[in-house]
Formats: C-alpha cells, sequence, structure tokens
C-alpha cells in the first residue's frame, strides 16, 4: 500500500462519477488505516458546466460532504468545449485530446498551485502532492497498459513533486458498485438511464447506445452539438456523427447493450 502520510496533500479527482465514487470511499479507508489527517485530503473537481452532466459538481461536492472533507472546484475561464471545438474546427480525438488537457488536467494543475502557497512558500523541500484518478484497467485497452503509480513530470516543478496514484486500476465494476453500496453514498442518476459511464454528456469514445441514451436525455445540448458539427463541417467521430444519433432516437432505434470497452 502507498504510504500516505508521506504526502503534504491527497487529491483526490472526481468526477462524481462511479469510479471516482468507489476510489474517494477506499482512499479515506486507507488514511483513516494510516492514521492520515483527513484534512490533508482534497476532492477536485473539473467543472465541465453544461458539458457534463446535469448535477454533476453538486453530487461530487455532497460525495465529499459524507466524508467531511474539503471540496475544490477548477473550470476553465476563458472558454467551453463547445467554444474550443468552433475554434479549432475539429473535435478532440484519440490523437488529440484537448477535452481532457485543457479541460480537466490543466485546471486540477491550478489547484495545486494554490495547495502549494497554501502550505508554506517558504519551505526548503517540494511539496508532495499524491494525485489520485479512478481509471481501471478494465475500461480499455489503453488503461490496462498505465502504471498504478508513478512520478508525474509535467505536473512537477521545482515547488511540488506530483505522483499519480489509481488505487481502484485493478478493480472489477463489481467491486467498484459492492464498495458504493458499503460506502451508502448517492451515485448519479445517469446510471439509471442505463449510461455506463459519467463525465462528458457526449463522449467522442462512448458507443452508440451511450450516445442515444445521452442524446434521448439532453436533445438541446444534442442540437448544440449538432450546430457545431454543421458549421465546422467535422464529424463528432470518423465513423459517427451525432446528426446520425439524433436520426436513430428519432427513429425509434433501440440503444442495444453497451458492448466493448471505451478506447480511452
Amino acid at each position: 500500500m502507498i504510504p500516505l502520510i508521506n504526502y503534504d496533500w491527497i487529491i483526490v479527482n472526481s468526477s462524481s462519477g462511479k469510479d471516482s465514487q468507489a476510489m474517494l470511499h477506499y482512499v479515506v479507508e486507507c488514511c483513516k488505516k494510516q492514521e492520515v489527517p483527513l484534512h490533508r485530503v482534497v476532492v477536485g473537481h473539473a467543472d465541465l458546466g453544461r458539458m457534463e452532466w446535469e448535477g454533476s459538481k453538486e453530487l461530487a461536492a455532497e460525495q465529499a460532504r459524507h466524508y467531511g472533507l474539503r471540496f475544490e472546484v477548477r473550470k476553465n475561464r476563458q472558454r467551453d468545449l463547445l467554444q474550443a471545438v468552433r475554434e479549432r474546427g475539429m473535435w478532440p480525438s484519440s490523437t488529440c485530446r484537448y477535452c481532457t488537457s485543457d479541460f480537466k488536467r490543466s485546471q486540477m494543475r491550478r489547484l495545486f498551485t494554490q495547495l502549494v502557497e497554501e502550505d508554506c512558500g517558504s519551505k526548503y523541500n517540494p511539496t508532495r502532492i499524491l494525485n489520485c484518478m479512478g481509471l481501471r484497467a478494465d475500461e480499455s485497452p489503453k488503461r490496462q497498459k498505465m502504471e498504478p503509480f508513478a512520478f508525474n513530470q509535467g505536473a512537477s516543478n521545482t515547488k511540488r513533486r506530483v505522483y499519480d496514484w489509481l488505487p481502484i486500476h485493478s478493480w472489477t465494476e463489481e467491486k467498484v458498485w459492492a464498495i458504493i453500496k458499503r460506502a451508502g453514498t448517492r451515485v448519479h442518476p445517469a446510471y439509471g438511464y442505463g449510461m455506463p459511464r459519467v463525465s462528458c454528456v457526449f463522449c467522442i469514445f462512448a458507443p452508440k447506445p451511450a450516445l442515444m441514451i445521452a442524446a434521448r436525455h439532453n436533445p438541446e445540448l444534442l442540437d448544440e452539438y449538432i450546430q457545431v458539427e454543421t458549421e465546422i463541417k467535422h464529424r463528432f467521430r470518423v465513423d459517427l456523427s451525432l446528426a446520425e444519433v439524433k436520426a436513430a432516437v428519432q427513429a425509434g432505434e433501440v440503444a442495444g447493450p453497451m458492448t466493448g470497452a471505451w478506447n480511452m
């Protein structure tokens, strides 16, 4: 087990989805077992605004309160994702994931900067930050190859040393739900609609059935995405446009089972 007492700050990244929800419970349990003060634990949420499922930020805050933890929100202050897509003239892709870099990862690094400043600007040693993320090997072939613990060179500097930890990397989905049941925290309503993941409403990595469910429950946002598709003349995915998703929903097509891993 990671010696958590060695870190000045433990950041738990939360989308309010099932994996971050289960991870949060596990990290708190580990802190208690290792007698790590919970004031060192901060739950961080990268707010995607209207691009994320409604109520995500509020639920992440609720889950943090359940454990009495500090909750911090960071958001891109210049633009939202659709504005960025219009400016770039293209959607994010597996080779250009600016949706993650600009709207999630860089926002959490702003939180790192604040916590280092709070820690003590006159310290001789860099602040040690443990950055916890709820990524699991079962989710995709790419995530299977990720190291559960690694030094984050890009997020580190002379004032801080950041280490990425994937506490539930080896967990199955069944174990995730079992831990959530034990925790007793509320899950996002989107799971009740049939969504396998909760973050961006329309994710470029989502299978068609998930996009169809998202479309049924977010028709106005869907139309905005389709409008951007039309404006920039670039399909949401090479193999699937959101206009085609809307047509399938309107035709009464059944979403079907969520087969295969998301290639994230």
